[in-house]
C-alpha cells in the first residue's frame, strides 16, 4: 500500500528527479483550502497506482527553493515528472479524472 510521502528541497533530487518510476508532486501549504480538498484524491491515486507512480508532497512554506525553480506561483500545483523531466503541470484543485488523464500519459 502506497502513501503520499513528504519531500523537501534537500531530498527532491533523489526522491523525484532520480526516481525510477514517474512522480506526481503536489506543491501545497497547510493553510491552503484547495490543497486540503485535493489531498484525499491524491491518497486514492497513490493506492491505485502503487508500484507504477510515486506521489509526493512538498510544503512550499518550508521548502521555497524547488517551487521557485519550477515556477510554482499558485497552489495546489501538481507536476508530473518522468525520467527527471517535467511531463505535465496542473494548477488548482481539479477533478480526479483530469489527474488520471495526466497520469496515464506517463505510467
Amino acid at each position: 500500500m502506497a502513501d503520499v510521502q513528504q519531500v523537501s528541497d534537500a531530498s527532491f533530487e533523489a526522491d523525484v528527479l532520480k526516481s525510477e518510476m514517474p512522480v506526481l508532486i503536489d506543491f501545497w501549504a497547510p493553510w491552503c483550502g484547495p490543497c486540503k480538498a485535493i489531498a484525499p484524491v491524491l491518497e486514492e491515486l497513490s493506492k491505485e497506482y502503487a508500484g507504477r507512480l510515486k506521489i509526493v508532497k512538498m510544503n512550499v512554506d518550508d521548502n521555497p527553493e524547488t517551487p521557485t525553480r519550477y515556477g510554482v506561483r499558485g497552489i495546489p500545483n501538481l507536476i508530473v515528472f518522468k525520467d527527471g523531466k517535467v511531463h505535465d503541470q496542473i494548477v488548482g484543485a481539479v477533478p480526479k479524472a483530469q489527474l488520471v488523464k495526466a497520469i496515464t500519459q506517463v505510467v
